[in-house]
């Protein structure tokens, strides 16, 4: 009876101890905990760090050359290399033509004027086609919407004209050479005469254009 309680209490002495002491996974938990974590990249900051060189780029500055004179095509050339690239142009003379073929049209001013600006300033080129001569009186721009008053459309292009009127307005155009042609391509035609006349009020009234082709006489 005496040996058999001391086996007991050996026994459970042992089993106190194993329970005690290290597992067999103790060196994959360790590996584990102490790791160095690696540094976090914040999303938020690779944004900001984006921007910033976003906003380094638009605020770069170029020297835009003088264009004046020079064909359309080249004019655009010109300012791409230079680092320009927002171009458009538009009809000096006023009458709303496309510039199409960009060979067959030469710069007679541009927006802005030549020297150092930021490369996302939009570049205007003020243009007639290569027989035409530069309006002396200056650009005459684009059309502006008529408002409540008809404007005074003399000397202008009929697609000027129906540009400017409201687009719910009913138009007819005439031919008032006496020859009774068709108006087929407006900005070929030059406005004579309006009814209602340049001034009256413009409330929804249809309009007549009487017109004739640039070149001719009203």
């Amino acid at each position: 009876m005496r040996i058999t309680r001391v086996s007991a209490t050996t026994a459970l002495l042992l089993a106190a101890l194993a329970a005690c002491g290290p597992t067999a996974d103790t060196g994959t938990d360790d590996a584990v905990s102490t790791a160095p974590s690696a540094p976090e990249t914040s999303a938020a900051g690779a944004g900001e760090g984006e921007a910033e060189e976003s906003s380094a780029g638009s605020g770069s500055t170029a020297t835009l050359p003088d264009m004046t004179g020079k064909g359309l095509q080249s004019a655009q050339d010109e300012a791409q290399a230079a680092g320009f690239y927002l171009l458009t142009s538009h009809d000096a003379l006023g009458r709303g033509r496309n510039q199409l073929l960009d060979r067959n049209w030469k710069v007679c001013a541009q927006t802005p004027a030549p020297g150092a600006h930021a490369t996302d300033t939009k570049v205007d080129f003020s243009t007639v086609k290569l027989e035409e001569g530069c309006p002396a009186s200056g650009d005459q721009g684009e059309p502006e919407e008529a408002g409540s008053t008809m404007p005074d459309f003399a000397g202008k292009s009929v697609k000027v004209a129906r540009q400017a009127l409201d687009s719910s307005t009913s138009i007819t155009v005439d031919d008032v050479s006496g020859q009774d042609r068709m108006v087929l391509m407006e900005s070929n035609w030059q406005v004579c005469s309006t009814d209602p006349a340049a001034g009256a009020e413009l409330d929804g009234q249809p309009v007549t254009i009487g017109a004739v082709k640039f070149g001719e006489s009203c």
